[in-house]
């Protein structure tokens, strides 16, 4: 028989990392059972999903409905339909469950009934109330950490970004290990690589995992450095990061400035490659850079992976925070990603705040009534302000230049160029005296 081509013979699977090699391999027959039974990972398939959310008693139902809001569009992403929503205020989420014993009920009997495929947490879920959600519910459980994974396992393109889902997805793993299967009671013997007679299969698959996740994390070293190489080599120039909540728009305004071809579509995370693009506006250059977005509790595990991608954010010389002003928590979106900045040391760098969607803005867009589980109505519900208060609200109020936008309607597209010649012409004065930027080498 002849042998199959060598594209045949490996394939490559950030969503199921392990089929190319034998130290990988294991554990990625582990991920394949994970996913039989329903337990690690999202199909791309379309599947129907309950979400439940376990908010505090304190918290504010606007805010509960936003974070079920923000979920339900994660599982659209990840190729899921949505057909109902749970929630349930808790002191503290049930060690056991994560939800009460009459709320698991109540979501266990409408799963039942309408055959939905999996349900998905809001939050963070421990091994623990994994298996015994699953064991419960006979259906699968994801939670919003492996949703977010996953969505990034389908988008990463470049080796780096591949390398860094498939360390974030290990990582996710380890911990859950033990409940995959169903033999691990039998004792493995004992031979080369082996550590000896009376290995138990778990501490054998806990052992490859966590060998792959060493080399995973080897490996990244090795590109974090022809990155970093990369870099130093664009000296001389000014560079510019556009950062912001997911969604927001970062990628369509790097196709109008840079005449790129930067992938952009009205999902979250459709960016998860950093890319890096020259731009010349007014024999003005500069480096123009798309980074991933932010998002609430986004996973620790996500954030250290990443951490090559972010460079990207701290060594950059201006930030463009780029922000979906037709979204009802804007604000709020504004916070987090302030928030991260400061968690990766980029907070105190040049920002320019840009107000994207402005042909989108709708001042009663949040009076729409949201009817699900849980949920009370908000009877003091104060309207949103105009588009015009807005501007100049925020125009007063803060020392950092702001500009509001609609990229995708070109509007207002000419003074944002203007915005960054300005500040990319001061900020190249400062860092490069006496050097031109119209002068800069074209062949770097």
């Amino acid at each position: 028989m002849a042998n199959k081509p060598a594209s045949k013979r490996r394939q490559n699977s950030t969503r199921h990392p392990g089929a190319v090699d034998t130290a990988k391999g294991r554990a990625g027959r582990i991920l394949a059972q994970g996913n039989k039974d329903a337990t690690y990972e999202t199909a791309r398939q379309q599947e129907t999903a309950v979400l439940v959310a376990v908010p505090d008693k304190r918290q504010a139902d606007a805010l509960t409905q936003e974070y079920l809001d923000e979920l339900a569009f994660l599982t659209e992403t990840a190729g899921a339909v949505v057909t109902r929503r749970f929630v349930q205020r808790l002191e503290k989420p049930d060690i056991r469950t994560f939800v009460g014993e009459g709320k698991l009920e109540e979501i266990k009997a409408y799963v039942q009934h309408s055959g939905t495929s999996m349900v998905i947490f809001d939050d963070d879920l421990s091994p623990s109330q994994l298996r015994n959600l699953e064991a419960e519910l006979q259906v699968k459980i994801v939670d919003r950490s492996l949703l977010i994974i996953d969505i990034f396992a389908s988008r990463a393109k470049s080796a780096t970004a591949r390398t860094q889902v498939e360390l974030a997805q290990y990582q996710y793993l380890l911990p859950r290990l033990t409940g995959l299967w169903t033999h691990l009671d039998k004792q493995r013997g004992g031979g080369v690589s082996q550590r000896g007679p009376g290995e138990t299969e778990i501490e054998t698959d806990r052992r490859v995992v966590r060998e792959r996740i060493d080399f995973l994390k080897e490996r990244l070293k090795e590109l974090d450095k022809q990155s970093h190489t990369q870099r130093k080599s664009r000296t001389g120039i000014v560079r510019v990061a556009l950062v912001g909540y997911t969604n927001v728009g970062k990628s369509t305004i790097m196709n109008l400035l840079s005449r790129a071809d930067v992938f952009a579509e009205n999902k979250l995370f459709a960016t998860v490659d950093s890319t890096v693009r020259k731009v010349v506006l007014e024999a003005t250059p500069f480096l123009l850079s798309d980074t991933v977005g932010f998002i609430r509790k986004l996973p620790t595990r996500l954030i250290e992976s990443f951490k090559s991608t972010l460079d990207e954010i701290r060594e950059a010389d201006l930030l463009v925070h780029v922000v979906d002003i037709a979204h009802p928590a804007f604000e709020d979106h504004i916070a987090v990603v302030n928030d991260t900045l400061k968690d990766i040391g980029a907070a105190d760098k040049p920002m320019l705040l840009v107000f994207n969607k402005i042909d989108q803005y709708d001042a009663a867009a949040a009076d729409t009534p949201h009817d699900f589980e849980g949920m009370n109505p908000d009877e003091d519900h104060v309207p949103r302000p105009t588009l015009e208060q807005l501007q100049a609200t925020y125009m007063a109020k803060l020392h950092d230049p702001v500009i509001f936008i609609s990229a995708t309607e070109r509007t207002n597209i000419d003074e944002l160029r203007a915005l960054l010649v300005r500040h990319v012409s001061a900020l190249h004065a400062q860092r490069f005296p006496g050097q031109s930027a119209e002068g800069w080498n074209e062949t770097q």
